[in-house]
């Protein structure tokens, strides 16, 4: 294998590597500080631009090794329809061609699928602890506002209560005022009968 097959395939390992590490199941403060380190990191944004450039050249190779495998696969079929004896050397050669045109096609294939691949998993769980963290959020104002619901309730109660003894206190005056009023009445009658049998005993 040449030697930029040979990257293409450390290239691929290291995908499958990072692939686990992703999926992985990590404590959640584990992984919101990795991915936080993966999209902030200056380094990393360095790395993944070299790498998109690699992508490139991983592209160009898949295009040649299909070429390279198409016109195998045509070559082999033409020496299978041929007529006459074939060499066992000659079939041995086409079907190794064959077998390295593959393994180059399907080696370039999916490196560049799995790039995809890694690409999405991490924006899709890079969203997903945003959305975490937001929930989060939410649920810590949802807490105050619910401890701020409960104390406006109290406060609510007690100025029922409050409201509750003005009204009693209310009452209570005018009871005593009606009480007061009536007592002067009964008093001023009282007086009233009182001064007029005094005044007829004089007489």
């Amino acid at each position: 294998m040449t030697i930029y097959y040979s990257l293409t395939f450390m290239l691929l390992a290291a995908e499958m590597v990072t692939f686990c590490v992703l999926v992985a199941p990590l404590p959640y403060a584990v992984k919101k500080r990795l991915f936080r380190f993966l999209s902030e990191s200056p380094i990393v944004a360095k790395v993944a631009y070299a790498l998109k450039i690699s992508f490139i050249f991983v592209g160009i190779l898949f295009v040649d090794a299909m070429q390279r495998m198409l016109r195998v696969t045509a070559e082999s079929d033409m020496a299978k329809a041929g007529q006459g004896m074939q060499d066992v050397r000659t079939e041995t050669n086409i079907a190794a061609r064959k077998f390295y045109a593959q393994r180059n096609t399907y080696l370039t294939g999916f490196c560049l699928f799995l790039s995809l691949v890694l690409t999405r998993v991490f924006y899709i769980i890079l969203d997903l602890i945003h959305t975490q963290e937001e929930y989060a959020k939410l649920k810590k104002q949802g807490g105050a506002s619910g401890h701020q619901a409960s104390e406006i309730a109290e406060l609510k109660k007690k100025l029922a209560a409050s409201e509750a003894k003005d009204r009693d206190f209310e009452t209570l005056k005018k009871q005593a005022s009606q009480q007061a009023a009536e007592f002067d009445r009964l008093a001023t009658e009282y007086n009233q009968k009182t001064g007029a049998g005094s005044n007829k005993k004089s007489d």
